[in-house]
């Protein structure tokens, strides 16, 4: 074969080779059109296509890895089976919030959505107790634990074995040596990217706690999934009579990084200690998660409601709500929207991660719009990149609206999750106001009824606000432009679930 031949050989293959490139890349971008708009919002589906547009192998191999929230066949078909049984436990509860007088129709809805969503109803009798300082919390739950006699059920997004856990961890051992049954369930890869991980598996693994990981990733035992789905919740009980939920992971305020040691930085967070009837519905909560993970079942008995004590809180009305992917629904989004559309007065929201679809952006600046004072409370410097810049391409929209915007001050990271409609309702969350939790993590919240809860949640906002400053108009439109050009980028991959 001459060398001419070669060539024109080459250049054939060279030929079919892009056209055979070609082809795909225009064959998926056709395929895809019909697929991914498919259960998924139109903005979600937008941001999907315009990477498939960009870069249609990239795009496949990224859909494939990030595309779906599916979990498993196994473990949908548990966390059904476990949301059925609940909805059946709690079928025939009274439900004391549609006969009392003074709640908002607003209120109402809300409650009605959330046994819809959720299964549990809103109980009354409940000791409500906000813990704004991050080692109280922690020395809080050691001593609950320190007086458990039958089981301590713990379950956080971040676990770690560290200076400051260590009084929670060591009241655990202890706990066990009494023979009280501990169970903890840890997120995998929220908890191993805490240094200190594989010391603290080493150390439990010298312990009579029985301990899982959440959605463990372990391809060599055939345990695979999208891997930035998360189970973010954050509850301890304590023999079913005390719980503890909020924003808090079980791990020092800096998470045991030297940068944010350096840099002085650490978490301020909100914890609830809760008493009476809710316990259960936490319990349950835990329950389920433990079935999914281990095939186990554990029962949950619920306590009476508490009796009044010298604590200066009335008894408080509240409900519990999970949701996470294994929900047809996005539980906390739809709760979230429907509370914030029934403010008459006053919205005021805490969320380290602002970063809303178009139900949530509207659902706030239209609140904003029609006269209710509409506080929002963020970090002034986040610990994330791409939320962080995700969040603030939304400040203008914002401010735009009417909403008044505080900083919390750098170095801290402002990590609560809660908000505050009139004097009428509370609701403390593990959910950030993200896309990522709408739809990609595990969560629970707790919406608390009446004016005595909201007026000490309301309290530890005030708190916030006093160390912040506001976010003015003048000052946001100064930015210069790539601040902006990377902030809307951030605000679209924010919408790839």
């Amino acid at each position: 074969m001459s060398t001419d031949d070669v060539t024109t050989t080459a250049q054939v293959l060279s030929l079919l080779i892009l056209v055979v490139v070609l082809v795909l890349e225009i064959g998926l971008r056709l395929l895809v059109l019909g697929i991914i708009p498919r259960g998924r919002k139109p903005s979600v589906a937008m941001a999907w296509l315009l990477l498939f547009y960009i870069d249609p192998i990239v795009g496949f191999v990224v859909f494939r890895l990030f595309g779906s929230t599916r979990l498993g066949r196994k473990r949908h078909e548990r966390h059904r089976q476990a949301h059925e049984r609940i909805a059946a436990a709690t079928e025939g509860l009274p439900r004391p919030l549609e006969a009392l007088p003074g709640v908002t129709s607003g209120v109402r809805t809300a409650a009605r959505l959330n046994r819809r969503l959720g299964a549990f109803p809103v109980t009354d009798g409940n000791d409500v107790e906000l813990i704004a300082d991050y080692h109280e919390s922690l020395a809080a739950m050691a001593e609950a634990v320190d007086g458990a006699r039958s089981f301590v059920h713990v379950e956080f997004y971040i676990t770690a074995w560290d200076e400051a856990t260590d009084p929670v961890f060591r009241a655990l051992v202890r706990a066990t040596e009494r023979g009280v049954d501990v169970r903890m369930l840890f997120d995998h890869l929220g908890s191993r990217g805490i240094p200190g991980y594989k010391t603290m598996l080493q150390r439990l693994a010298e312990t009579r706690i029985e301990w899982y990981r959440m959605l463990p990733i372990q391809p060599l035992k055939r345990r695979w999934r999208r891997p930035d789905l998360r189970n973010h919740r954050k509850i301890l009980i304590v023999d079913g009579e005390v719980a503890f939920t909020g924003s808090q992971n079980l791990v020092e305020p800096g998470y045991n990084k030297p940068k944010n040691h350096e840099a002085g930085r650490e978490w301020v967070d909100l914890m609830m200690r809760v008493r009476g009837p809710s316990v259960a519905a936490l319990s349950a909560v835990f329950a389920g998660d433990w079935y999914v993970e281990t095939g186990s079942e554990l029962s949950v008995v619920a306590p009476p409601p508490v009796v009044p004590q010298d604590t200066g809180r009335d008894p408080v009305m509240a409900q519990v709500l999970p949701s996470g992917p294994g929900f047809p629904d996005e539980n906390n989004l739809r709760m979230f929207t429907t509370l914030i559309y029934g403010a008459e007065h006053r919205l005021r929201i805490v969320s380290p991660y602002f970063v809303p679809d178009e139900s949530m952006l509207y659902a706030v600046t239209t609140a904003a719009q029609r006269g209710v004072d509409v506080e929002l409370f963020v970090s002034e410097q986040a610990d994330q990149f791409m939320v962080g810049h995700a969040q603030a391409s939304y400040y203008e929209d914002l401010l735009t609206a009417g909403v008044r915007i505080w900083l919390y001050p750098a170095p801290q990271i402002l990590h609560t999750k809660c908000f505050t409609v009139d004097d009428a309702v509370a609701v403390v969350s593990t959910s950030n106001m993200d896309q990522r939790s709408f739809a990609l993590n595990y969560e629970v919240t707790m919406m608390l009824v009446g004016a005595d809860a909201t007026a000490r949640l309301n309290a530890v906002e005030d708190s916030y606000r006093d160390a912040s400053r506001p976010l003015g108009s003048e000052e946001w439109q100064d930015r210069p432009f790539r601040k902006r050009w990377l902030d809307n980028v951030m605000r679209l991959t924010a919408a790839l679930q």
